[in-house]
């Protein structure tokens, strides 16, 4: 099964606003990146990645030439270079995410991108509504928990009525 990699921008609002801006790394071997290596890093906007694998390439074969390499053995070393960057690829993109402030969330293992994204926003609302309010309350409408508004004190339960029989036995200390 795939192995993806949640990435969320670090800006302070990394809240329910920020989810459609998540995004989802699968690792793994990329069959396009390895095919199209410079189109597949443009697409991804990989644009340091992009320069420095046209700078890589562009010495390898300048180099290769100038040393007497044939031209099997410079398509052989260009074979190499796309099967690296195909394996290379998503720790490309991780690389590029962390540059520009990303942080990691979580590793998510699942079939495919929209099974990961499921299990992982289970797993996070989950989370989320553990460490906030108890958003359930609020769903079914009842007032707001107060417990986490600073200067109101805690709720309190209503009293106990003083005539009606509460549990089993009708008077406190009384035979059974």
């Amino acid at each position: 099964m795939p192995v993806y990699t949640v990435h969320a921008p670090t800006a302070n609002d990394v809240g329910i606003r920020a989810t459609d801006r998540f995004a989802f790394v699968r690792d793994g071997f990329h069959v396009w990146a390895a095919l199209l290596g410079p189109v597949w890093l443009a697409w991804h906007r990989l644009w340091l990645a992009l320069i420095g694998w046209i700078v890589v390439i562009a010495a390898i074969d300048v180099g290769m030439a100038r040393l007497g390499g044939g031209a099997g053995a410079i398509f052989l070393a260009n074979v190499l270079m796309a099967l690296l960057m195909g394996s290379e690829a998503a720790s490309l993109q991780r690389w590029t995410l962390s540059r520009r402030n990303w942080r990691q969330l979580d590793i998510v293992v699942a079939d495919d991108e929209e099974s990961a994204e499921r299990r992982f926003f289970d797993r996070w609302t989950a989370k989320q509504r553990a460490l906030a309010n108890d958003q359930l309350a609020v769903d079914r409408g009842a007032p707001p928990p107060t417990r986490d508004i600073p200067g109101q004190p805690f709720s309190r339960p209503p009293p106990l009525p003083q005539s009606e029989i509460i549990g089993l036995f009708p008077e406190p200390g009384a035979s059974r």
